[in-house]
């Protein structure tokens, strides 16, 4: 018996302000998932953005992150359902070596990152957006939920994080705004799922493709 062919996939991008909760969105989705986080430059790159009237390093900048690798790596998981990837250490601000992501037959999955909204138009120009979406919890739930989550891993010192934190509090608005203008549809968790079921089962010309839209919103709270 021969085998299937290999039915190109689709991406989803999640964006969102850092604590909005895309990755457990990802993860509680049933969908394959592509950090795209693990594409920040290292700390030695000369050409990271610093904090305007700070020796910090702006890690909220999109000149802190590769796109064009991003952009490289979407597109091969859609032509062939696999690619290789760096793993990023946020504490160490370098990478620590790489994996392989391989997503299978499976002919959607979620690219999630603080950036994501950035690669939104060259995906749809190259014909591999499935979607693409902006996350937001408020500013005082997502400031909480992100310093808990960054002292529990380390992430950074904790005056680090204290300044990052009231600086992306203050500035929450704004980032939304621009990752709406850049194509991101904003929307809270449950819309955002229902959007998910939706591509999920979109029909593909010629292909008849989906998959179990159940999986993708049958998620727990």
């Amino acid at each position: 018996m021969s085998s299937l062919p290999f039915i190109p996939a689709r991406v989803v991008l999640l964006c969102g302000p850092s604590g909005s909760g895309k990755s457990l969105l990802s993860a509680r989705s049933g969908l394959p998932v592509l950090r795209l986080d693990d594409f920040y430059k290292e700390a030695d790159d000369p050409t990271l953005p610093q904090v305007a009237g700070s020796s910090d390093i702006d890690w909220d900048h999109p000149l802190s992150w590769d796109a064009d690798a991003a952009v490289a790596a979407v597109g091969e998981l859609c032509r062939t359902g696999r690619t290789a990837v760096p793993v990023y250490d946020i504490s160490l601000s370098a990478r620590t070596g790489e994996e392989v992501v391989d997503i299978g037959r499976t002919p959607l999955f979620i690219a999630e990152g603080i950036f994501a909204a950035e690669i939104v138009g060259r995906c749809r120009e190259l014909g591999l957006l499935a979607d693409a979406l902006c996350l937001s919890r408020g500013p005082v739930q997502t400031f909480r939920r992100r310093f808990l989550r960054d002292l529990k891993e380390g992430r950074k010192s904790v005056p680090f994080l204290l300044r990052r934190g009231w600086r992306l509090m203050r500035a929450e608005r704004s980032i939304i705004a621009r990752q709406t203008a850049l194509g991101a549809y904003a929307c809270d968790r449950d819309e955002a799922l229902a959007r998910l079921a939706t591509a999920a089962v979109a029909p593909r010309a010629g292909l008849g493709a989906g998959i179990d839209a159940e999986a993708v919103v049958g998620v727990d709270d």
